[in-house]
């Protein structure tokens, strides 16, 4: 990549142009995280590129943001974001993890093979309808399928607006349905688990090998997982591509409305419920049952819509006390800061 670059080929747009004051303009410049290591970040500004390390005093970032910074490359401050993707850290850990930020356009990658999983889409749809970011259903893998006609229509039929894309790695011509979404200025971001063939497709789009390709594991038709770390690139169509780690936990937090969103039908039926408290379960005049019965909505759609509602909201509430205990904790330490600074003035 050379070392300048104009902000339209950064992914910059009007929204964050309006945040800027006559005063950021003449005092500081303007960057775009491309990187976070563990002991800073990368940035890119038109000018070329820069290293902000990593410090307390800074807020919570991620790949795809846009901070300012002043003429001896410190931070001054990070602008509004206006979307973004977050999970609760994957394991025990309590805590959430940013993954990405300022996105257009999310291709939802999932192989045709026996990583197969609607459940997944679903959990996907839900964040990007939470960070209200466009979702496109990216089916990979077709030459390894025979039945990849009837696979795509079953994920069409989650959503009857929703894009979906079937592609062959072995031809690539039938990458050319994606170029509507790649274009100067807009940012798409990858995601899907491990093994789909996510970085494939990224090296396809990209023109050249940016990310390791890892072979199918024959015992169980799985990819490796290859890409380790998120990242941002520049495409050859003027686009902005993230691409993430192949995530075999993505662990909803505060996604309630996408979560509705994603299963709008079966919110529409609760609302026929004769209860509004309703559980859905064996209550009288239960419109999601009655549903159930006559196999108008799928079983494993109703209970993984259930799942879902109630991993967000118990993740939720975790977080919540956790930052509650933060919060406490910071004005315990500056409770005894302040006691201690006193009894020096008093000797």
């Amino acid at each position: 990549m050379n070392s300048t670059i104009t902000l339209s080929q950064l992914g910059w747009q009007p929204v964050f142009q309006q945040q800027l004051t006559l005063e950021d303009y003449e005092q500081a410049k303007i960057a775009r995280i491309l990187a976070h290591h563990r002991n800073g970040y990368a940035l890119q500004t038109e000018d070329g590129p820069v290293t902000l390390e990593i410090h307390h005093s800074l807020p919570a970032m991620t790949v795809g943001d846009w901070v300012l910074i002043d003429s001896n490359n410190h931070f001054v401050r990070l602008l509004e974001r206006v979307s973004l993707f977050s999970r609760k850290a994957a394991g025990a850990k309590i805590a959430e993890q940013y993954i990405a930020s300022n996105v257009d356009t999310l291709f939802i990658v999932c192989s045709l093979n026996q990583d197969f999983n609607l459940s997944r889409i679903e959990r996907y749809l839900a964040i990007a309808r939470e960070a209200n970011v466009e979702p496109v259903v990216i089916l990979t893998k077709a030459d390894l399928c025979q039945d990849s006609d009837e696979k795509r229509q079953q994920v069409q039929a989650l959503d009857s607006m929703l894009m979906v894309e079937v592609l062959n790695a072995l031809d690539t011509s039938s990458y050319s349905a994606l170029e509507s979404w790649c274009r100067l200025g807009k940012t798409i971001a990858f995601m899907g688990s491990s093994g789909v063939g996510k970085s494939t497709l990224v090296n396809t789009l990209m023109g050249n090998e940016v990310q390791q390709t890892g072979t199918i594991r024959e015992d169980d038709s799985k990819g490796r997982h290859t890409t380790t770390s998120r990242s941002l690139h520049f495409m050859p169509s003027g686009a902005v591509l993230i691409d993430t780690p192949g995530m075999r936990e993505l662990q909803l937090t505060d996604c309630e409305s996408g979560v509705s969103e994603t299963f709008a039908d079966i919110e529409a039926l609760s609302q026929q419920c004769r209860f509004s408290d309703c559980q859905h379960q064996s209550e009288p005049g239960c419109a999601v049952q009655r549903a159930l019965a006559a196999g108008e909505i799928d079983k494993r759609r109703v209970q993984n819509y259930y799942k879902l509602l109630a991993e967000q909201a118990r993740n939720t509430a975790t977080l919540s006390e956790l930052r509650d205990k933060d919060k406490q904790l910071g004005k315990m330490y500056r409770s005894v800061q302040s006691q201690s600074r006193q009894r020096k003035k008093g000797y």
